[in-house]
This record gives structure tokens, sequence and C-alpha cells, in this order.
């Protein structure tokens, strides 16, 4: 009998120290912290495990302290973290390979890995959709059809990302669509509870 309630308690016990399986499961979640306000993401690192690593890594390494939202078109989307307040591009990590055929749509408030025409060529920058951009999604392996990335959703701040697409653009060197007053990224940080 003595046995028998020691069995049970320590089979109590070991529940209640392993984490359930949501627990276990839980995407990370970051506050982009910007002069406007803060932006809440959930990451999918489940379905795109590259693309998250990527941001995590530039995260812990607090690169995008100081970066801007740099390209801003209204209707479609906010891109940043590569770029500082006076347009000077950061120097990155190499690119990655490029987790457009992971299911996930560019819907309004996902956030993408930015890239150049090629396919495997994102680094530090993403952007927020602020539409459903059916175009960016994956629909063949051309380079032209290839998509973009979807690695994340905002959960909470898109009052915020609206700011940002409605501020007043220009033009700065080569560079256009940008805002006329900064939308600095203050920080991103994991959100702790």
């Amino acid at each position: 009998m003595i046995l028998r309630s020691i069995a049970c308690s320590v089979i109590s016990l070991a529940i209640l120290l392993v984490p359930t399986v949501a627990e276990a499961q839980s995407n990370p979640v970051v506050v982009i912290e910007t002069s406007l306000g803060n932006i809440t993401v959930e990451l999918h690192q489940d379905e795109a495990p590259i693309s998250v690593e990527n941001f995590l890594t530039y995260v812990r390494d607090d690169f995008y302290t100081g970066t801007i939202f740099h390209r801003v078109i209204k209707g479609f989307m906010v891109q940043g973290g590569g770029m500082t307040e006076d347009m000077v591009r950061k120097a990155t990590n190499p690119p990655i390979k490029n987790e457009a055929t992971n299911g996930l749509r560019n819907e309004r408030g996902t956030l993408a890995m930015a890239r150049t025409a090629a396919v495997d060529s994102a680094t530090a920058q993403f952007f927020i959709n602020v539409a459903n951009n059916r175009a960016l999604n994956h629909e063949s392996e051309t380079q032209a059809e290839y998509g973009y990335a979807v690695f994340g959703k905002v959960i909470d701040g898109m009052d915020v990302v609206g700011e940002i697409e409605n501020t007043p653009t220009t033009t700065a060197g080569p560079y256009r669509d940008v805002p006329s007053t900064p939308a600095i990224i203050k920080s991103i940080q994991f959100k702790t509870n």
C-alpha cells in the first residue's frame, strides 16, 4: 500500500512538471517597439523555422535597434529592419533559404521576409502586409512566382502599423516611398508574460 502511494505521488509530480503540449509548442512572441507605439508579433517557427531563427538571431544581436520602416506603400505593406534613419543600409548575415512554400499566405497583418528578385536573397529586412497580397504568395517554382516567405503575424498593434502606413512619403536619394517622418524601430524584444 505504501509503495503504491509513493508510485502515485511520483507519477502525479511528473505530470505536474512536464509542460503541456501547448506550452511545449508555443510560438515565440516579440514586441517591436517603434517611435509610434508597439507591435506584438507571434512568430510561426513550425511553418517557417529558417526565417524565424534568422529573425531571432538579429533580435538577439540587437540588430534592429535604430533601424526604420524605410519603405511604406499605402494599401500594400510597410518594410523595415535594414536601414538606419539616415538611409544607410546595415551589414547583414548571409541570405537564407526562401520558405514561401510553407503554406502561409501574405494576408493583412502577416510578417514576411523582404528580398530582392533573387528567390533566396532575404537577410534582415521584413515587411508587414497591410492588405491581402495574393500576388506575393508562392504560386510556382519560377523566380517570378516563387513568393515571399511569411513567418509571423501581428497579434496586437495593427493600429500602429496603420499609423506607419499612413505616414506621408518622399524620395531619399535612390529610395522611393520613404516616410517623411521616420518610423524608428527602438527595439525588438521577446515578450515576457
